[in-house]
């Protein structure tokens, strides 16, 4: 008789990172249950195991999830995350964001459900005194959305303190790339990363992308970021199952690459594998926008085992052609 596989709870996992890791979950013998509002995420991207569609601020709703699936553990991605919407709507964001944890950790503690797997963010940072970032820099975030993530960060290490629960809580750096197959990739609306921003300034001219600032204290004038394939951010999510398995208490990890790229550098990439230019506008300066930014992954390689062995920014952004290149193509025909 083949072994009973594990079910997780993937909250918002019709998204974009949550999405690719309900498939390496798959891949992995685990059965992915997404549970999604779908808001922003996609019924189409829910491939690899059952969809509940609901809203994570439904606490009897994920209880009921939780039992009729037998879940085991928790990955939680589902959460606002457009910084300047959340300035406009802070309690919005709040609500979503904080009451929607608050919500889900009252139902794993009910269904005896003990560890957790948080998609937290860099944003945590705000304007860090000191480069690389480590985990041990200070949390000051200049946005209610880096607030409301730190709030949520807060909340699960309280509770992990208490012995409720375990938690990893992991510190994306900026998130890019595609599904190495193709079946998977970002598709948000209204899409504000750079990546596809400038893969379709590339296809389609008439798009142009803005480059804010060209003045920064940098090699080439334009902001620098760590950027981190969603394959490693995949990666790094069942490492941190895994490890939780026995490790308790709360633990905090940065995912990024730990190097810098500048602005222009990620347009020339994109021009490099399309073989045409960019077309760009320069603007100005965005209020609040550090001229770099980037991680110290040193505490993920140690205890998680884990690199971003696939982060080159033109791995990147090859996947992130294939996956744009083909949706452009379908809404052509």
């Amino acid at each position: 008789m083949a072994a009973k596989r594990d079910s997780v709870l993937v909250t918002g996992g019709a998204g974009y990172v949550g999405s690719h890791v309900c498939k390496a979950l798959h891949q992995s013998g685990f059965i992915p249950i997404t549970l999604d509002n779908l808001s922003t995420g996609h019924a189409w991207a829910v491939k690899w195991g059952p969809l509940e569609v609901g809203d994570v601020r439904d606490q009897s709703f994920i209880r009921d999830v939780m039992t009729r699936h037998g879940v085991s553990a928790v990955l939680h991605f589902a959460a606002s995350s457009l910084v300047g919407e959340s300035a406009a709507r802070p309690f919005d964001y709040y609500d979503n964001n904080v009451g929607g944890a608050l919500s889900l950790v009252a139902a794993m503690n009910h269904c005896g459900v003990t560890r957790i797997v948080f998609s937290s963010t860099c944003a945590v940072y705000g304007m860090p005194d000191k480069l690389p970032i480590e985990e041990t820099e200070p949390t000051r975030p200049i946005n209610v959305y880096g607030r409301t993530k730190l709030a949520v960060e807060n909340l699960l290490s309280d509770m992990a303190a208490s012995g409720a629960i375990r938690v990893a809580m992991l510190r994306y750096f900026n998130a890019a790339g595609a599904d190495a197959e193709g079946e998977i990739g970002e598709a948000h609306d209204p899409e504000t990363h750079l990546v596809p921003l400038a893969i379709r300034a590339a296809l389609m001219p008439e798009h142009p992308i803005s480059v804010f600032g060209s003045d920064y204290p940098t090699a080439d004038g334009t902001c620098e970021r760590d950027y981190v394939h969603v394959q490693d951010l995949v990666s790094a999510h069942l490492h941190a199952l895994s490890f939780l398995e026995t490790a308790g208490g709360s633990h905090a990890f940065n995912l990024g690459c730990g190097q810098a790229v500048s602005v222009r550098q990620v347009l020339q990439s994109v021009e490099r594998v399309l073989g045409t230019k960019v077309a760009t506008v320069e603007a100005p300066r965005r209020p609040g926008d550090p001229p770099r930014l980037f991680a110290a992954p040193g505490r993920a390689e140690r205890n998680l085992g884990w690199t971003a062995a696939n982060s080159n920014i033109d791995n990147i952004v090859e996947s992130a052609v294939r996956w744009h290149s083909s949706r452009l193509q379908a809404a052509a025909d």
